[in-house]
């Protein structure tokens, strides 16, 4: 039986806890022994690493030919039990290693697992022993680069137009036309999104209206590139008949708890797009393409607003979510709106007319008092009602 009962690594971050660009991993490595056990050396090793691999028939003769890269982003190592030229004997028990790595400060690619290529992050610990083999325990770590979507590239409105004429064979059943738009290009998940578009069907034919949230993952090897393509929202309209128009006055449709984009590697990219299409029978599909932006940062307060119809839609809804306070604010101080050059000319106005003179029309006189300064703002009241005054009795 071996000597070694556990070899096990325990990170200080419990759970599945991300880590950044610029932060140290800490953890410890728990080596559980069943009697006195001699050691030549322990060491941990954290990595950070991006690959891709498919295999490609290219001929006749079931000749695969392999597409592979990879990129390492981080390598690092920590020597525990150093090998010095002497046997290191432990006694049996329950044994900690402490150990840390610094990740690198500048960007590192948010982890991922595809169906051509991963982007892992790591902490390998290999224990050798004097005529045994060497026993290795590996500990994976999430790494998430944010992506704040509160940047002016991000609050962007996308909008677009696309039109097609609609053909079948020979036959010309007339043209189809699809503006869309959308509030800004960046968004978390569990947002969703207002899409405000409009459907033009000039076609002999009924048409129905769809939009969904397509992801695409780019895998490059060796020059080559291999994609996969999945839907992961949809929204669907109502049948149009012909010659007829509709109008989505934001139609929402929601983000699934999706991995954020991946713009930043270089042989993995995963990429987003909202698709806006109509489906015409007999005929290709025509789609417009707004591109999107998954981020991890979410929206700050007042984020989105623009002078655009679609802003105004979601600046709307950051309304409703406020609270209206207990106590109103009072209102600005009046020189702090008025300059004191416009006071003094203000005040220093012509009288108004006297009493007897108020027979002409009345907008002369409104005229003198429009440029008066308020009274000063106060919260008391300056004419309070005594509270033994008794109401006065209509009947008497």
């Amino acid at each position: 039986m071996s000597s070694v009962k556990t070899l096990a690594v325990d990170l200080e971050r419990a759970g599945n806890a991300a880590f950044t660009a610029g932060e140290r991993v800490t953890g410890r490595v728990v080596l559980e022994l069943r009697r006195e056990t001699q050691v030549v050396s322990l060491k941990a090793q954290g990595r950070g690493v991006a690959t891709t691999h498919w295999l490609e028939n290219r001929g006749m003769n079931s000749v695969y030919n392999d597409y592979s890269s990879k990129i390492t982003y981080f390598r690092k190592r920590q020597h525990l039990i150093r090998d010095n030229g002497e046997l290191t004997v432990l006694a049996a028990g329950r044994h900690e290693f402490p150990f840390s790595f610094q990740l690198p400060e500048e960007t590192l690619v948010t982890s991922f697992e595809g169906k051509h290529g991963s982007i892992r992050y790591w902490v390998k610990v290999k224990l050798h022993r004097p005529w045994s083999t060497v026993r290795k325990v590996k500990k994976e770590f999430t790494v998430i680069e944010p992506i704040d979507i509160n940047t002016p590239a991000l609050l962007a409105p996308q909008a677009g137009t696309k039109d097609k004429m609609a053909r079948a064979w020979y036959r010309n059943f007339g043209q189809v036309n699809v503006t869309a738009k959308i509030d800004r290009k960046g968004y978390t998940p569990g947002e969703v999104i207002p899409v405000f578009a409009e459907f033009e069907n000039s076609t002999s034919r009924s048409i129905v209206p769809k939009a969904y949230i397509a992801q695409t993952q780019t895998f490059i090897a060796r020059g080559t590139m291999k994609q996969k393509r999945s839907v992961v929202a949809t929204l669907c309209g109502d049948m149009m008949s012909a010659r007829s128009r509709e109008t989505w006055h934001g139609r929402a449709i929601k983000i699934p708890p999706v991995g954020p984009s991946i713009l930043q590697c270089r042989i993995i990219k995963v990429e987003y797009m909202l698709k806006v299409c109509v489906d015409v029978p007999g005929t290709s599909k025509l789609c417009l393409e707004l591109p999107l932006v998954i981020g991890t940062i979410p929206l700050h307060p007042f984020g989105s607003r623009t002078s655009s119809v679609s802003s105004q839609y979601s600046a709307d809804l950051e309304w409703l979510r406020m609270t209206i306070p207990e106590q109103p604010e009072p209102p600005p101080e009046y020189s702090a709106v008025v300059t004191e050059e416009e006071a003094q000319q203000r005040n220093a106005g012509p009288a108004p007319p006297p009493a007897e003179d108020l027979s002409g029309p009345l907008q002369a006189f409104v005229r003198e008092f429009r440029f008066r300064p308020p009274p000063v703002y106060c919260e008391i009241d300056p004419n309070p009602q005594p509270y033994n005054i008794r109401p006065r009795c209509m009947t008497c």
